[in-house]
């Protein structure tokens, strides 16, 4: 575990629900109907809550699916900011700024919109392509 945060590992939160209901991992594992292992992997620290584990756990010990996610993800947060590499890494990645003016998305539109068509047009009708032509209006040669 981190030594800088105090995010524990869902192991050990997992095993607090397990003690506090007073029940097993066998038990759990058969009532949210996941494998033994997947349980036993998760107390040992060698498995993860994922989402469908977390959907489980929480209608089970009746609690969101989202805490069981927080859980999960403060602690890898918690571990991977322990972890000097990692640190280094991340304090060197500048923060994006924003340009002033209008948006890079409005420019293009606007450009586009504003763009001058040249030559003929072509007029797609039921699969075939026709050349847009200029007609004459009647009286006009």
């Amino acid at each position: 575990m981190p030594k800088s945060s105090n995010a524990q590992a869902p192991g050990e939160v997992l095993q607090s629900y397990i003690d506090s209901y007073q029940t097993n991992a066998f038990a759990l594992s058969k009532s949210i109907k996941v494998a033994y292992q997947s349980v036993t992997n998760i107390l040992k620290g060698k498995g993860r809550i994922s989402v469908n584990i977390a959907m489980r756990l929480g209608k089970f010990f009746g609690n969101a699916v989202e805490y069981w996610l927080d859980v999960q993800s403060s602690y890898e947060i918690a571990v991977l900011f322990s972890d000097a590499k990692f640190s280094k890494v991340y304090k060197s990645i500048p923060k994006a700024v924003k340009p002033k003016g209008k948006p890079a998305a409005e420019n293009k539109a606007a450009g586009k919109s504003a763009a001058k068509t040249t030559g003929k047009k072509k007029k797609a009708v039921k699969g075939k392509t026709f050349k847009k032509t200029k007609t004459r209006k009647a009286g006009k040669k």
